[in-house]
């Protein structure tokens, strides 16, 4: 299971309200859960949302209680980066990952846990309330493999489609959260390469 999500139960047990509540707050916000096995599942598809979202639902239970609360939450990362990771560049080079990251460093590390070669192939500057919206905009026609990757026949053409989308949403620059992410993303760019050159793997 990745460790960017958190189940829907869990989400419910730590605000101490039932499931169906914070079902609704995510009928509200605009969230999909996303069904998924996860380890103590015993072979079922749970509800998952990812962390970033469950602290908005977090956030959103808070203001429906009057901002009355004796805990402080969390600042949620709303700024950070979408990202394109090409998971297989030498084997497999049309299966891609998508998604949003506030920190691109620590993404790419949990994602070469399972695919060792992975490389960022670009990135832009991004709202995590954007992230389902782009996802479901730039990767229609593409083959969905799981909840965020997915292969294509021309990789080139998905890189298009998100220059396309981003060039219509408002201007980020500037930010130091993204200016901080893009750094992380391009320095793990070149360690990406050199591992795999290490390993005989040309990218």
């Amino acid at each position: 299971m990745d460790e960017n999500y958190i189940s829907v139960i869990d989400v419910a047990k730590e605000v101490g309200k039932a499931k169906q509540t914070v079902f609704k707050v995510l009928k509200r916000l605009g969230i999909r859960s996303n069904k998924m096995r996860g380890p103590d599942s015993r072979g079922q598809l749970i509800a998952y949302i990812t962390k970033v979202e469950s602290k908005l639902v977090k956030a959103e239970l808070q203001n429906m209680q009057g901002g009355e609360s004796s805990r402080s939450e969390p600042v949620i990362p709303e700024l950070g980066v979408f990202y394109v990771v090409q998971l297989e560049p030498d084997h497999d080079p049309g299966r891609f990952k998508v998604g949003f990251a506030s920190n691109m460093a620590e993404r790419l590390r949990s994602h070469r846990c399972s695919a060792p070669f992975s490389v960022v192939l670009k990135t832009w500057p991004c709202r995590s309330l954007w992230e389902k919206t782009a996802i479901e905009c730039v990767c229609d026609g593409c083959e969905r493999l799981h909840t965020e990757v997915f292969r294509t026949d021309t990789i080139d053409k998905v890189i298009s489609k998100r220059e396309d989308f981003f060039s219509l949403m408002p201007s980020l620059q500037g930010s130091n959260e993204i200016t901080q992410a893009s750094m992380h993303n391009q320095a793990n760019s070149a360690d990406a390469k050199n591992r795999a050159a290490d390993h005989g793997v040309r990218l």
